[in-house]
């Protein structure tokens, strides 16, 4: 008869039956996706630490035999800066700790020396100011004229481009002296290419033993890493 399905139920008894499955397979099949979607992420996951170990292993091998690799940390770079293994880059890197160490180590005796000792006289006679005047620390800020501070610029200048020069034929911190006219820098025995040894003593031979030079300059490293922090 009409309206009556082949088992023999009504044809209105069967519909929901047929939704209910429905509703029923849908939790299911959204369930499915979210685990294909997990384990794709869970793959490209395994994949970027894969790159990421890989990227420190090249690091590792590039550096770990470099100047500065001291316990107990040994090769630390947790930045990542060192991880695509380029040696120009980690050369320039090593320059600027080196320079930045030194001139954190100078910052510090800044602050220590003049609470014990100050030269005699006036820093500025124009102005009236003795160096006795001039505190420590950042209140020296506010001390120094302005001139003081435009020759402090231009006298550090000066000591960066042309009289401690870091000559890229030469190691990290190893700096020599230059002369430059027209943006051409001249070479002369004379004027220039003075190497600067232990000490800064222009042209002296260097530690002659490879071990205690090793140890000297991981010191000189070591002692301007902790002054940065000081500082």
């Amino acid at each position: 008869p009409r309206g009556v399905s082949p088992a023999g139920a009504p044809a209105a008894a069967v519909a929901p039956a047929t939704g209910l499955f429905e509703q029923a397979s849908l939790p299911f099949g959204l369930a499915g996706v979210g685990a294909a979607a997990a384990l794709i992420a869970g793959r490209r996951g395994t994949k970027r630490a894969g790159r990421s170990a890989l990227a420190s292993a090249v690091a590792l091998r590039a550096f770990e035999n470099e100047l500065g690799v001291q316990p107990p940390t040994g090769f630390w770079d947790p930045a990542g800066f060192c991880s695509d293994g380029d040696a120009q880059e980690f050369y320039r890197r090593r320059c600027v700790e080196i320079k930045h160490g030194r001139v954190s180590m100078l910052a510090c005796l800044g602050y220590i020396v003049p609470e014990y000792f100050k030269f005699p006289g006036y820093l500025s006679q124009t102005s009236g100011i003795k160096f006795a005047d001039v505190g420590t620390g950042l209140s020296a800020l506010l001390k120094v004229p302005a001139v003081g501070w435009i020759q402090w610029v231009f006298f550090c200048g000066y000591m960066e481009l042309f009289a401690c020069y870091q000559d890229p034929e030469l190691i990290p911190g190893k700096l020599s002296s230059r002369f430059v006219v027209g943006l051409t820098t001249i070479k002369s025995n004379n004027l220039s290419g003075w190497v600067f040894g232990p000490f800064g003593v222009p042209n002296a031979p260097s530690i002659a033993d490879p071990e205690l030079r090793k140890k000297k300059l991981n010191a000189e490293i070591a002692n301007g890493r902790l002054a940065m922090m000081a500082i």
